[in-house]
């Protein structure tokens, strides 16, 4: 497991295991810009029958053409705040739900292991009630290398 997404829906917290992660400061036309990209899986082995989270088992969230100072992230801050005119924040739930992301905080560290992490904080849309209260999610991921094992024949 790359993470964790925890959604705080009022009536019970959803948890999302993260099971790919990408994250890179693309540098185009003499600009930095943040790409990020999250999936959870769709297992829903820990997740009760009745939960809320069981109609809407995996999730994306992605971060594109952010601009950014430079391509150095650790220890960098950023908020970002979609509007009509700029849009750099995404969501899909599989489904055919839309869903929308709010005041997104990112912070980017070293782990013991020397290993980038990710600590993600803002609002999502209320996808599971229709409420029109925006709800407060958080995530923590890292984005390890994944080791691809080749067997021989």
């Amino acid at each position: 497991m790359k993470g964790i997404l925890k959604i705080y829906h009022p009536d019970e917290t959803l948890k999302y295991h993260i099971q790919n992660t990408y994250c890179k400061a693309v540098y185009s036309n003499t600009q930095h810009f943040l790409e990020v990209e999250i999936i959870t899986d769709d297992s829903l082995d820990h997740v009760d029958d009745d939960s809320l989270q069981y109609n809407f088992p995996q999730v994306s969230m992605n971060v594109f053409d952010f601009p950014i100072e430079d391509a150095e992230l650790v220890e960098k801050y950023f908020e970002i705040s979609d509007s009509d005119a700029d849009n750099f924040t995404a969501v899909d739930l599989f489904d055919d739900e839309d869903a929308f992301l709010g005041d997104s905080k990112l912070t980017f560290k070293n782990n013991s292991s020397d290993e980038l992490e990710l600590f993600w904080e803002g609002k999502i849309t209320d996808f599971y009630t229709g409420s029109q209260q925006p709800i407060p999610f958080k995530l923590k991921c890292n984005f390890k290398q994944d080791e691809i094992v080749v067997e021989e024949d």
